[in-house]
């Protein structure tokens, strides 16, 4: 299946199950995709967030790849994330996840250059990288420090208007990114970046998502924007109220979260990499209300 040509588009950060020796269990991540492939969610961000992609080496990050791939059999697509601060190394890794399977690359925005002297404008970067990438470039503005920003509003706009890009995913920053929703090419998508900003993102003119939330409840987070979409805000804000504690609870706790939640959905999605720790049962069981009320597990 290429990528779909209509909105809304949900994608999520896919989670790597670990074996007791720490591999990557391929069998229960192949399992976990046909799982998945019967709900809402449009594609697989793999070597991503919550794949762990500080945890694990590039070997690894094509191998799973390879099995999303093969185990989504046409039904979706896959991003490969990819985060470097050389444009050199964004094109070596663009072509390799291709070669394993990618239908697009997800490319963070480096962080200007401080201590290390001058550097070229980052969109030299990203012209490099859009020319050269075999597959369409997804742009994330997502600083390593929380609310901080890597690129000025007619940075991104200059970036996101280069051929093959496909869409931009907003940080956390959103009062910062609300001005972004108004420069934006038409031509890029505009994807919000969680589940709490679901609605807020909706109202900005999001038309998709790239969140965490979307491995748990990927249906709800279609409609959200669906109803966003045709101007039904009163019925998004229901939904959303009902979805932000479970974000809030997953955005505090990080992988371990997603791994406990997805446990609790059913799937196999087993425990963080160390020196990541899973939940403690207390976690565990407010996770599991959070997710009631929700409407994700039964009363």
């Amino acid at each position: 299946m290429p990528v779909p040509g209509s909105d809304p588009i949900i994608v999520a950060p896919t989670p790597n199950p670990f074996r007791p020796d720490e591999s990557i269990d391929h069998d229960r991540l192949a399992r976990n995709v046909e799982r998945w492939l019967k709900t809402k969610l449009s594609g697989f961000v793999v070597n991503s967030y919550g794949g762990e992609e500080f945890h694990i080496g590039e070997p690894e990050k094509v191998a799973a790849i390879k099995t999303v791939a093969k185990a989504h059999r046409g039904q979706r697509f896959v991003i490969a994330g990819i985060d470097t601060l050389s444009p050199t190394e964004a094109v070596r890794l663009a072509d390799l996840y291709a070669q394993a399977g990618a239908d697009m690359v997800r490319v963070r925005i480096p962080p200007p250059a401080r201590r290390d002297g001058p550097a070229e404008p980052v969109q030299k970067y990203f012209e490099t990288v859009t020319k050269e990438s075999p597959v369409p470039v997804v742009v994330i503005h997502q600083p390593k420090v929380a609310m901080s920003v890597d690129a000025s509003p007619e940075e991104i706009r200059d970036i996101c208007a280069l051929d093959n890009v496909f869409a931009y995913i907003i940080s956390l920053n959103f009062r910062w990114e609300a001005r972004i929703a108004a420069v934006l090419p038409k031509k890029t998508k505009l994807w919000t970046c969680n589940g709490s900003l679901l609605l807020p993102g909706g109202m900005l003119g999001a038309t998709g998502a790239c969140l965490f939330f979307g491995n748990w409840g990927p249906g709800i987070a279609y409609e959200i924007i669906s109803l966003c979409m045709a101007g039904d805000y009163a019925k998004a804000r229901a939904l959303q109220e009902r979805i932000t504690h479970a974000d809030f609870l997953g955005m505090s706790w990080g992988n371990a979260a997603l791994k406990g939640g997805l446990n609790l959905l059913g799937y196999e999605a087993g425990l963080p990499r160390r020196p990541q720790l899973p939940l403690s049962s207390d976690q565990v069981n407010e996770l599991k209300a959070a997710f009631v009320e929700a409407g994700l597990l039964p009363k």
